[in-house]
């Protein structure tokens, strides 16, 4: 694909002006992340968002590469053409996915862990990507919650440290056995950093329980950025398990939690988490993908959101 036809692509695309973002997102403030296409190369990732009338892309591998620094897009003098591809199909990068689990007690592990987080920061300040998304991740077995939470704080404000200089802010994720704001909001207010804030995976705090007001209400000052997804459960299996479907075609409040999002003025991006790669049996991105843009504006419109 040229970079005329990237341009062409662009301009066809539903355009409308976003609240708090880039230039270079004039769409709707929706984005995919890379997790739900990971047989798609760089230019059918950007070809793809740019038809469906996306304003980002969260990335989190391409194709068999989840270690962002190593990709070739990302190295040398590649880069910046990756950087010329994104401003020609007027896309924006939401937010750089690392694996980096913050909950973790062993030295060794957690020095690597801190080393890819940094790593991801220095990549995301030269793509211009605002985010870096970590995940807490566990309760240490047998070891006092108050300690695992001022482990992970710490990491956090030596992550926002770092980041600062790149411009970059560090996000934590509800994820993993963290899927409650009583949990979250501790390691936040513990971070004392600017440069530390939440990514709310509303998928996971509303199918935990929790109702998306309380969570909002909670952390909702820290929150620049979230992630969606639908499921339903599965028949004869515990509760934990379910299945994921498109958007709007499950039980998780979805339609309710972008109403919660409008109505406090969130400026961020809504996410489609689709997870395709750990999940291969489910819908291909090729429908997922448009159906949850065309989704996703109704929602937003719905909810009175103002471009």
């Amino acid at each position: 694909m040229t970079r005329r036809e990237l341009l062409r692509l662009a301009a066809s695309a539903p355009a409308a002006s976003a609240v708090g973002l880039p230039q270079s997102a004039r769409r709707l403030p929706i984005a995919f992340s890379t997790l739900g296409c990971p047989k798609w190369d760089w230019n059918t990732i950007l070809k793809n968002a740019s038809a469906w009338g996306y304003a980002a892309i969260e990335i989190r591998g391409i194709l068999d590469q989840m270690d962002l620094p190593k990709c070739p897009e990302f190295t040398g003098t590649r880069l910046k053409t990756s950087l010329d591809d994104l401003s020609a199909a007027g896309l924006a990068i939401a937010s750089l996915g690392a694996s980096a689990q913050m909950h973790e007690p062993d030295p060794g592990r957690r020095a690597r862990h801190m080393d890819e987080v940094r790593r991801f920061i220095d990549l995301a300040g030269q793509l211009r990507a605002p985010y870096v998304r970590v995940f807490p991740d566990r309760f240490v077995k047998g070891e006092d919650r108050g300690v695992t939470f001022a482990r992970i704080s710490e990491g956090l404000r030596l992550l926002g440290e770092h980041a600062k200089g790149a411009g970059v802010t560090v996000l934590l994720e509800s994820h993993g056995e963290f899927r409650r704001a009583s949990d979250i909001l501790p390691v936040l207010e513990g971070a004392k950093s600017k440069n530390v804030a939440f990514l709310w995976d509303a998928y996971h705090t509303a199918v935990e329980g929790e109702k998306p007001a309380d969570t909002y209400g909670a952390l909702g000052a820290y929150t620049r950025h979230v992630h969606l997804k639908d499921s339903v459960p599965v028949p004869g299996k515990s509760p934990a398990e379910r299945r994921y479907v498109l958007i709007g075609q499950g039980d998780v409040p979805v339609q309710e939690i972008v109403a919660i999002l409008v109505r406090n003025a969130y400026k961020g991006y809504y996410s489609l988490e689709w997870e395709k790669r750990w999940h291969p049996e489910i819908e291909e991105p090729e429908a997922a993908f448009p159906h949850y843009a065309k989704t996703i504006r109704q929602y937003l419109s719905k909810a009175g959101f103002k471009a």
